[in-house]
């Protein structure tokens, strides 16, 4: 009996969590930004600290879509040759030129 391949997201639990955590302390940095009492925001908290979090919360986003998942194996593990391609082409591929010289010439 053939089994279903499992689906693989892009994202696993890791990456959800880590997603959320920056967006908690992006939360945290805009909500720390609104607390400054000084005219225009101008104070440590507007100007110092809620930048700081937002930074920060940001830089935790960046990581939460670029971190790879533990179970992920890469894709390309093996390569084929040209003369392996050309003996067994893929249906409905284009055809494979079998020279190994580049069809562009150089002056």
């Amino acid at each position: 009996m053939e089994q279903k391949p499992t689906p693989r997201f892009a994202f696993g639990p890791r990456n959800y969590r880590l997603m959320f955590i920056g967006l908690a302390v992006l939360a945290a940095g805009f909500i720390t930004m609104t607390l400054d009492s000084a005219p225009y925001g101008e104070g440590f908290l507007g100007i110092t600290l809620g930048p700081i979090l937002l930074a920060v919360g940001f830089g935790i986003e960046f990581w939460a879509i670029m971190a790879r998942n533990g179970d992920q194996a890469a894709v390309a593990t093996d390569s084929v040759t040209r003369e392996e391609l050309a003996a067994n082409p893929i249906p409905g591929g284009a055809p494979v030129p079998t020279t190994s010289s580049p069809t562009y010439k150089r002056n």
